[in-house]
């Protein structure tokens, strides 16, 4: 017998995420626990991050590492996902715990 799926809105992902020692992404009301990176995996998105910095010093971007959500929906479905990287110009993006409109979305692959 299967346990029953317990669905989550946006709002209780969003302050159940404030508490939590761990990371989860969201789709759709459920949620799934993130694995930590490795020394590798970490080492490429300082890199990254490195490089970009300097282009972005004095302009209206905002960069992000891993601990910032990036907030998308699609077909009505909202999604929560913590890229490695994400950069945003957008002056309407001001949402302290996620961002719904990056000019440009990282992810590094293990």
């Amino acid at each position: 017998m299967q346990s029953p799926v317990h669905f989550l809105t946006v709002e209780e992902y969003l302050k159940a995420e404030e508490r939590s020692d761990i990371r989860h992404e969201y789709v759709d009301g459920q949620i799934f626990a993130m694995s930590g990176a490795s020394e590798e995996h970490n080492q490429i998105a300082v890199n990254i991050i490195a490089l970009l910095r300097p282009h972005l010093r004095g302009r209206p971007f905002r960069a992000f590492i891993s601990d910032m959500k990036v907030k998308v929906n699609v077909q009505n479905v909202d999604i929560f996902y913590y890229p490695d990287l994400l950069v945003t110009c957008d002056p309407n993006d001001r949402e302290r715990y996620f961002k719904t409109n990056p000019t440009l979305i990282v992810e590094v692959l293990s």
